[in-house]
């Protein structure tokens, strides 16, 4: 468990001064501070998957993600994105295609090469293990097939952000629109695509035409194939099911199983 010691001891270690409360995550603690007079995130893990996507975060060096200051074992120091727009606003407030195509700028970036190799990653197959499980009903069979489909035979691997949605694409002023809390994960890039989809909210995601029009943003903005990324989403829309249920969270499962219907639904149009 991260307390306030842990705090106290990275301030000292890298001269910072607080600038707000902390905020609690199921997998990290974060308190707002100032690094030489400029806003900066101090993010102390409590989750194997945070200081896994730290090292990630560290290979961008701020290309598209966060610029990571300082860091640790359990601990990075990342700039604070101080402006003052919201891509869950934008979604929700008839500026959805611009969110969206925000969103694949941002993702762009991210996938670009470097000159370096990246960290060990996960591979994107062991992140659909929780399909493969005995679920029952035709959505779940789609999407399960659908994800086999996809991995047997995947296209531009890159280095995946693993969880991209409107709330992980913050404002930096400046600097632009960047992404924070990766998952370390390596695959094909239109799975990074997939989540905006059930997102920013379940209203916005499974609102009559919203799917089909993204899409069509999305795939233009992100030169993917429609049909491809429509089985990225059905696929990804069944493992989040998955997830919620063993999670117990089954007032989610529904409107998430929506996003995948309403996908397969737009596959059989094709």
């Amino acid at each position: 468990m991260v307390g306030d010691s842990d705090f106290e001891l990275h301030i000292r270690r890298w001269a910072l001064v607080r600038a707000g409360d902390p905020i609690v995550t199921h997998s990290s603690r974060l308190l707002p501070v100032l690094h030489a007079g400029e806003p900066a995130m101090l993010k102390i893990a409590t989750a194997a998957e945070e200081r896994w996507g730290a090292s990630l975060m560290i290979w961008w060096a701020g290309r598209g993600a966060a610029r990571v200051i300082a860091h640790d074992d359990d601990a990075v120091l990342l700039e604070r994105a101080t402006g003052s727009r919201s891509l869950v606003d934008m979604a929700a407030d008839g500026a959805d295609d611009e969110a969206s195509r925000i969103i694949c700028k941002a993702v762009a970036a991210l996938h670009e090469p470097r000159m370096t190799p990246p960290p060990e990653l996960i591979p994107l197959d062991e992140r659909f293990r929780a399909l493969e499980a005995a679920l029952e009903g035709e959505i779940f069979a789609r999407s399960l097939a659908a994800a086999r489909m996809l991995l047997a035979d995947p296209s531009d691997v890159v280095p995946l952000h693993g969880d991209i949605h409107h709330a992980n694409i913050l404002d930096f002023g400046a600097r632009g629109w960047l992404a924070i809390d990766p998952k370390r994960l390596k695959g094909e890039r239109g799975f990074d695509y997939a989540n905006l989809f059930c997102n920013p909210d379940h209203a916005v995601a499974t609102a009559p035409g919203r799917l089909a029009r993204q899409v069509e943003v999305v795939a233009e903005a992100a030169q993917l194939e429609r049909v491809r990324l429509l089985h990225w989403i059905l696929a990804w829309a069944g493992l989040s099911a998955a997830w919620l249920i063993e999670d117990g969270e089954e007032e989610h499962v529904a409107p998430t199983l929506e996003v995948a219907k309403i996908a397969a639904a737009e596959i059989d149009k094709s």
